[in-house]
């Protein structure tokens, strides 16, 4: 068993049994950032990526299973002595008057976020697919030039090409557009209590228009193909569009207090017997 001593620790030669040191899980993290990587670069990288996230995890279940690898470490010197001038022990009160100011008091629950993310993902798509129609282009013009970035070959299709349905190019844009718009939900619910009286203003312009500034000026590396056939115009109307419809249902979903004054032990879940809560002293009701 880790950390059972062979010995007394207070002997002379004393050593104690602790899990083996292993390199694995960094393979295991190289392989898998060249898994990643070669999406962007080229295709071998992400096969060697592959194969070392293959072997490392083999490697590294080996060092676990049937039974877990461990060594001997010689243990130098005694353990000092825990010693203490207190007769008693010190409780740790919560649920009284503080001190400091926690801002804001109130924030909106994990749910909101979700709800935000997910109207305000709708709306976005529509007003692509609106611009697709303006345009001419059609409605698959602009979830093509979304995934594009993830497809090297996409950079020498012609524009009939990318106004054509593509099942892969599909499948990845609309997994792409989730996942960002649920995050984007999430930071919502956490902003907007920061400008409580103007929620709207915060999640429907002020944001957007930062976000659309940074994009702007990474576009290129993230996604060449997008970069080079944006139309900037509609791309702030869609942000816009998000932030509008995500700001306003996140903004009327209710509020729940904050609990960045409660000890971690009490938000965890953990039963503390040294903790005191607001009716600790009172007497019990009949």
């Amino acid at each position: 068993m880790a950390g059972e001593s062979s010995s007394s620790s207070g002997k002379k030669g004393a050593s104690v049994v602790l899990p083996a040191p292993t390199a694995w899980p960094l393979i295991f993290a190289f392989g898998v950032a060249l898994l990643l990587g070669g999406m962007a670069t080229a295709g071998s990288v992400s096969v060697l990526g592959a194969i070392l996230s293959l072997a490392a995890a083999v490697g590294w279940f080996r060092d676990v299973f049937p039974h877990e690898a461990h060594e001997s470490v010689p243990i130098e010197g005694e353990a000092p002595a825990v010693v203490t001038a207190r007769h008693q022990v010190a409780r740790l009160e919560v649920a009284r008057e503080l001190a400091r100011a926690y801002l804001p008091v109130e924030t909106y629950p994990v749910s909101a976020g979700i709800k935000g993310g997910l109207a305000g993902g709708v709306a976005m798509a529509l007003l692509a697919m609106l611009y697709g129609v303006v345009s001419r282009h059609g409605i698959w013009y602009p979830i093509n030039l979304l995934s594009a970035g993830f497809f090297p070959a996409a950079s020498t299709e012609t524009t009939a090409q990318l106004e054509a349905f593509q099942p892969i190019a599909f499948a990845l844009a609309f997994g792409i557009h989730l996942t960002t718009s649920l995050v984007v939900g999430l930071l919502y619910g956490a902003m907007l209590p920061m400008l409580p009286r103007r929620p709207v203003l915060l999640g429907g312009v002020i944001a957007p228009l930062m976000w659309t500034g940074l994009l702007h000026a990474i576009l290129g590396i993230i996604n060449p193909v997008l970069d080079a056939r944006v139309d900037w115009f509609w791309f702030v109307i869609s942000q816009v569009g998000f932030g509008l419809v995500a700001g306003v249902i996140v903004s009327r979903q209710h509020r729940v207090p904050i609990s960045q004054a409660v000890p971690f032990a009490l938000r965890a879940g953990i039963e503390g017997s040294g903790l005191l809560g607001k009716d600790h002293g009172k007497e019990p009701k009949a």
